[in-house]
């Protein structure tokens, strides 16, 4: 099969690309997905994601090394695989993040990525459900929305956030430069009742297309190149092998995992690791797959009573009504995303901006990426440090694309970060402890109260931690001879390869990464369309 453009991936940046790619008819556009059709009902109910993180087809069933900086632990690393990637299995929360983290990335050597400069695709990509501002886009494919429900518990948590100093802010979207601790309800990635992956968002509406051919099952083996120039892809579905041909360019879009490995596959990488796994040397690029960053999440939870929790709206007779809610209103807990508040808060006094992010649930869960909500009332925060120094990696283990790569986020291994998660502890206390929670709060449950030397919390977090599904940086975006693309996303020293997914960004970014993900997405379809113009022109 032939095609201008080969997308490997169809996530939530692929799903981006073969929209905008395909908007022009004179574009043939391939889109390549390992996973199937989406078409399993927990992927469009919103709290469905809670029974997607481990699903054994949906996901890639990765685990994060053992080595990864958590007292031994392999831990759940989840990763979609489907058509929609990650936003299909995702807490469904869309923040933008701080716009000083893309002031950083532009000040790191990339141009065109300063905060002013990217607002206008977040815009673009956007169709908001609330009225229309100068924040929000209301004629993009992507579906967001407010929270529908305001629970009480919830409720009492952005006021004991306002008695601690925080700002309350109507939208937290509309992030002034220079904006201190604050709290407010999390806006949604939803349409209606239902989950708005870049799937349902971005690839639906380009289905019809005679330019857009869209195939699933297909697992990518490497990238097919002539001296440093890609031109096309090999990969295998229903026991044969394919090839898909680019004309102008492939497109890794895999994610922060899959991108850095396709890379290595195809012999892309650094030599000395390329020659360790039985690949040969196409484009030596050591960057490759290194400078890997994922937010690290760790939850505490308090006891509560004497108001509702979503502890005993989960099972019972009571489940039911929140089905009959769900049916008939669109309304109820099954319209909750992973949180339906956020606080972000400075834990150490000398960050000049917030650098914790607290997802505040009126409802309590066992430990680890799988959500298993306990039977008496609780309520939650989880804490991760918004700006980790921490990097690890994502290498290859052999040349075989069905062996997992080796993932190690390195969590903790700087001493910042480990100053920040016990300091995070220290402040989520303090939030549970205002008044505006005395009436409700009977003791807390985690980490417990005898859990309170710095280095006992540090040991629960490493004990009970777990990643926020944030991967990120793996190829990164730069200037520099550790970086792997440039700042129009094209892999330095090739010709007709980029990539475009959340491995690029230079840093990870302070809050939820899907749509900035998607941002990245939209600008890079642009910078695409662009380059493809100036090449007729010349």
């Amino acid at each position: 099969m032939q095609a201008d453009y080969v997308i490997v991936g169809a996530g939530s940046a692929g799903c981006v690309l073969a929209n905008r790619l395909s908007e022009d008819p004179d574009n043939r556009v391939i889109l390549l997905e390992a996973g199937g059709k989406d078409w399993n009902p927990y992927i469009h109910v919103p709290a469905g994601f809670m029974k997607l993180l481990d699903h054994p087809t949906i996901t890639w069933g990765f685990k994060a090394d053992k080595e990864s900086g958590l007292n031994g632990r392999e831990i759940p690393y989840p990763r979609g695989r489907v058509l929609g990637g990650s936003s299909s299995i995702n807490g469904m929360i869309y923040i933008r993040s701080q716009p000083e983290d893309y002031d950083h990335w532009a000040q790191l050597g990339n141009r065109g990525w300063n905060g002013k400069d990217v607002f206008p695709f977040f815009r673009k990509a956007e169709r908001w459900e609330g009225p229309a501002d100068d924040v929000h886009g209301k004629d993009g494919p992507l579906y967001t929305a407010p929270g529908r429900d305001k629970p009480e518990l919830c409720q009492v948590a952005i006021d004991a956030g306002v008695e601690m100093g925080w700002e309350y802010r109507k939208d937290l979207n509309d992030l002034p430069h220079g904006l201190g601790d604050h709290i407010g309800w999390v806006q949604q990635t939803r349409g209606g009742r239902f989950r708005a992956s870049t799937a349902r968002s971005y690839l639906r509406p380009a289905m019809g297309r005679a330019n857009l051919q869209v195939v699933t099952g297909a697992l990518v083996h490497r990238v097919v190149l002539e001296g440093k120039r890609a031109v096309g892809v090999e990969f295998s579905r229903g026991g044969s092998t394919e090839r898909a041909d680019a004309a102008r360019e492939v497109i890794l879009s895999a994610g922060a995992i899959g991108s850095p490995h396709m890379l290595q596959l195809s012999g892309v990488g650094d030599p000395d690791h390329l020659g360790g796994i039985g690949v040969d040397v196409a484009h030596a690029l050591p960057g490759v797959g290194k400078n890997f960053q994922d937010h690290f999440i760790v939850r505490v939870q308090a006891d509560v009573e004497g108001i509702g929790t979503l502890n005993e709206r989960s099972r019972g007779l009571r489940f039911v009504g929140e089905l009959m809610k769900f049916a008939f209103q669109g309304g109820g807990m099954l319209t909750y995303g992973a949180s339906l508040v956020a606080a972000s808060f400075k834990a150490l006094p000398e960050s000049a901006t917030p650098d914790v992010q607290g997802l505040f649930s009126s409802g309590s869960f066992s430990p680890g990426p799988k959500r298993q909500m306990d039977k008496t009332p609780a309520m939650t925060t989880g804490l991760w440090q918004m700006r980790p120094e921490s990097c690890g990696h994502v290498l290859a283990q052999s040349a075989d694309p069905r062996t997992q790569p080796v993932i190690n986020p390195n969590y903790l291994a700087e001493e910042r970060d480990r100053r920040t998660v016990i300091a995070s502890i220290r402040m989520a206390r303090d939030w549970f402890a205002q008044p505006a929670f005395q009436p409700y709060v009977t003791g807390e449950k985690l980490p417990g109260k005898d859990v309170q030397t710095d280095d006992e919390i540090l040991h629960f977090a490493r004990e009970v931690g777990t990643t926020v599904f944030h991967a990120s940086c793996s190829c990164r975006m730069g200037p520099d001879p550790m970086s792997v693309v440039d700042d129009r996303l094209r892999v330095h020293g090739m010709e007709g390869l980029r990539v475009i997914d959340a491995s690029i960004m230079p840093t990870v970014t302070s809050t939820n990464t899907n749509a900035p993900t998607i941002m990245i997405a939209e600008k890079g379809a642009a910078m695409v369309k662009e380059d493809a113009r100036a090449a007729v022109a010349a």
